[in-house]
């Protein structure tokens, strides 16, 4: 048996006094994971990262722990801590330290690289998303002291928000140290809200790609090419609508779409009960009056993690408003970000989106798709009983609710390598990321009494594997 009062005291003492200073550091770092910074090396932030996190950790240490600083030749940097245990078991515990890059719209006084700490959040790009992670594990575990605990492996990487790509290498490297994990917890996931502990059971992939449309070799005359020469926009248009429903959004691709399981309809029913339909709407800075795509809370959070979906993440080939002439564009380019369903399988996908996006070209235009690194999902195993019911305690404990399960719309590429090397192990995939906590965008926050909770959960499953 632990303290739990104690337990929490000392983390959220060590919060405040060790870990919402080195976030505030670790915030001004402006680290653009390589896929958004590919001259990251030259740059230098992703080394003053790792460095920062060294330093911490050496001045932080755990008990007979040994630190595997590792950094492969081209290869983004990787923090491996192995933590020795009383226990015949390993667990795994993840998070990352590359950033998404600035995005447009932070509010006065905010900014992506300039941590700004107001009510108990604390601004900035990459303190949720998830610098926290390694901290935290390593307050849970110094929280722990004397008690008998598994054999703990900390990683840590720095291209999650690139796809991961560089992971496979790692693993393969270091797989020896990494063992066979028996547990992985990883904090780079979401909450419903902030009230309780929340359990991912899915994870979305994700298919990114840039179609081009072409119709001339240089930019003409609108009033003199227009109803001659068709416009680029308007092929795009019917290609975007031969991957959706204009209106509905629904996939119109048979590939992209999955059977539900029906567990993961009575979660998301169950979780949309808690939060419901304004709750789930509020977690975004809408316009007033906006309508959410459906009225059923649990088809929101369905269509969020089980269903593909399509956003225009950027474009090329349209000049700002303020400079924008009469002309009809030589090119219209879109850059698309397709979230799949949890079992769909990334590559099959990326072909099948080929296929509709370049087949019988309207008007016989020009029409060239280039892909980023496809990722596939990742739907968790049912839970042991001991786990969940770990997870229950822990929730109740510090948070005084019942911990809630829910997919998230986003992906985190390593669960899905792990599943496929530890079909056994077991997951606990949670964070940060609750309402209106904005990673990937503006006013991206840290909800601090939230994450010091969720350490004490973690520190109190931790201390629960021997069980």
């Amino acid at each position: 048996m632990i303290a739990t009062d104690t337990l929490y005291a000392n983390i959220a003492e060590f919060w405040d006094r060790e870990i919402v200073p080195v976030l505030a550091e670790y915030i001004k770092i402006p680290n653009k994971s390589p896929h958004f910074d590919p001259d990251w090396a030259a740059h230098g932030h992703m080394e003053a990262a790792r460095r920062l996190a060294l330093d911490w950790l050496a001045a932080h240490p755990l008990p007979g722990a040994t630190l595997h600083g590792t950094h492969l030749p081209g290869r983004t940097p990787l923090i491996l801590v192995e933590v020795p245990g009383a226990i015949d078991k390993t667990v795994l515990i993840y998070g990352h330290l590359d950033k998404q890059p600035e995005m447009e719209g932070w509010s006065q006084g905010l900014g992506p690289w300039t941590p700004v700490l107001r009510e108990d959040k604390l601004y900035g790009r990459g303190g949720a998303d998830d610098g926290y992670a390694l901290f935290a594990a390593v307050a849970a575990l110094r929280a722990l002291a004397g008690v008998d605990l598994p054999r703990i492996v900390l990683l840590i990487e720095f291209s999650e928000e690139s796809g991961s790509p560089d992971l496979p290498a790692y693993l393969d490297a270091y797989g020896a140290v990494i063992g066979t994990p028996d547990l992985v917890i990883a904090l780079d996931s979401g909450a419903g809200d902030y009230e309780r502990l929340w359990s991912t059971t899915s994870l979305r992939g994700v298919v990114n790609c840039v179609v081009d449309v072409k119709v001339l070799e240089e930019t003409a005359h609108s009033g003199i090419a227009s109803g001659i020469v068709p416009s680029s926009m308007r092929i795009m248009r019917q290609l975007l609508d031969r991957l959706e429903d204009p209106v509905t959004g629904a996939s119109r691709i048979p590939a992209l779409l999955a059977e539900i399981p029906g567990q993961r309809r009575q979660q998301a029913a169950a979780a949309a009960e808690i939060i419901g339909v304004e709750g789930i709407r509020g977690s975004f800075k809408v316009v007033p009056g906006l309508c959410p795509v459906s009225a059923d809370g649990a088809e929101l959070l369905l269509n969020n993690t089980w269903r593909p979906t399509l956003c225009v993440v950027g474009q090329a080939g349209m000049p700002p408003i303020h400079s924008a002439g009469n002309i009809l564009r030589s090119h219209t380019a879109f850059k698309l970000s397709i979230r799949l369903p949890p079992t769909v399988d990334g590559r099959e996908a990326e072909a099948a989106i080929r296929a509709e996006l370049t087949a019988d070209p309207p008007y016989d235009a020009e029409i060239s798709v280039e892909f980023d690194q496809s990722g596939t999902g990742w739907n968790a195993p049912a839970l042991a009983p001991w786990l969940e019911q770990a997870t229950q305690e822990a929730s109740g404990t510090f948070y005084g609710k019942d911990a809630a399960y829910v997919g998230l719309g986003g992906s985190i590429p390593f669960m899905g390598m792990l599943g496929q090397q530890f079909p056994e192990a077991q997951f606990l995939i949670t964070g940060v990321l609750g309402p209106l906590s904005n990673a990937h965008g503006p006013n991206e926050f840290l909800h601090i009494p939230y994450a010091k909770k969720l350490t004490a959960c973690v520190a109190y499953i931790l201390a629960r594997v021997g069980a």
